[in-house]
């Protein structure tokens, strides 16, 4: 699978980049809440200019990209306007939004710029070759507030971003209970592991969906979106809460680069207990080894949770 690099930071390697969203509506705001979010554990701030009082006004835009370059340095930035009707504040017709990221881009101001695949098969397209002449790298994007789709229909809208030339993948849906966040998750690491030859990042929104913004390193995530001065999309967390367990899962889940590891299998999936006939679902990889006189089988879920089972060989 290919990475995206962008300045010192490779999306798509290692562990999950940490995006914080500006919200501020003066420009005054948003240059003091980049300076605030730029001493945080971060990779990546995204300018949510849909918030911006001025964000019609393309020259006002210009000046407050300006700013944000001088202020962020060499951290990369995402530009978006997130239409209304993918959640975002304000309303915009096709054409103007068209005209304002191909304007974004021509600046050179900025890393990276957002693009709504339901604009239009013809309009991404334009903006997607447009953008990238100027070396600007597009996360192509799809939002749901109202629900989750099919995996198959979540893997679709993937397979077509990628299609469309985009450099990132973007799906983010509104998950309605726990079955909904699995939905997202078989969608995104099958997308991860049958088709994508580019970074993805899938999320699942709100308090049900935030072990989809923890979980990127297991099931294919490369970006996860934390909260800054407020959330700009519902289940964001701080960003300092979000770096630890981002860490701790990287820590805990590098030992199947060691050795020993070699030698033992790869257990993902359900667990049936034979004896009291519970079905015990599993999030994601697990670690199985034997220990060869008792006949034990221990698993490691995740990171920070660490969650041990004592088989004898006949429940096994």
């Amino acid at each position: 699978m290919k990475t995206v690099k962008i300045k010192n930071i490779i999306i798509g390697e290692g562990v999950p980049k940490i995006c914080a969203p500006i919200t501020a509506r003066t420009r005054e705001g948003i240059i003091e809440e980049a300076a605030g979010l730029s001493k945080l554990p971060i990779d990546i701030i995204e300018w949510r200019a849909d918030w911006f009082d001025d964000a019609f006004e393309i020259e006002k835009v210009m000046e407050v990209l300006k700013d944000l370059r001088d202020v962020l340095k060499e951290i990369p930035l995402l530009f978006t306007f997130r239409s209304y009707k993918e959640g975002g504040v304000k309303a915009i017709d096709v054409p103007a939004y068209s005209k304002l990221i191909k304007a974004v881009a021509e600046t050179a101001l900025v890393d990276m710029v957002d693009v709504e695949v339901l604009s239009g098969d013809e309009v991404v397209r334009e903006i997607i070759e447009r953008v990238q002449k100027k070396k600007v790298k597009v996360v192509a994007s799809y939002h749901n507030f109202k629900g989750t789709p099919s995996k198959e229909a979540m893997i679709c809208c993937l397979r077509k971003m990628q299609d469309f030339g985009a450099d990132i993948l973007k799906i983010a849906v509104m998950p309605k209970n726990k079955l909904d966040v699995l939905e997202l998750l078989q969608a995104s690491v099958t997308m991860y592991e049958k088709y994508a030859d580019r970074p993805l990042i899938t999320i699942a929104m709100s308090e049900k969906g935030i072990i989809s913004r923890l979980s990127g390193e297991i099931f294919g995530s490369a970006v996860t979106f934390c909260a800054g001065e407020k959330a700009s999309a519902p289940g964001q967390i701080d960003a300092e809460s979000l770096y630890d367990v981002l860490q701790l899962i990287h820590k805990n889940i590098t030992y199947e680069k060691e050795e020993w590891w070699k030698s033992y299998p790869l257990i993902t999936g359900s667990i049936i207990y034979k004896k009291s006939f519970r079905f015990l679902r599993l999030f994601c990889n697990m670690t199985c080894y034997k220990i060869a006189k008792r006949k034990v089988y221990i698993f490691k879920l995740l990171g920070n949770i660490n969650l041990v089972l004592w088989f004898e060989q006949k429940y096994t």
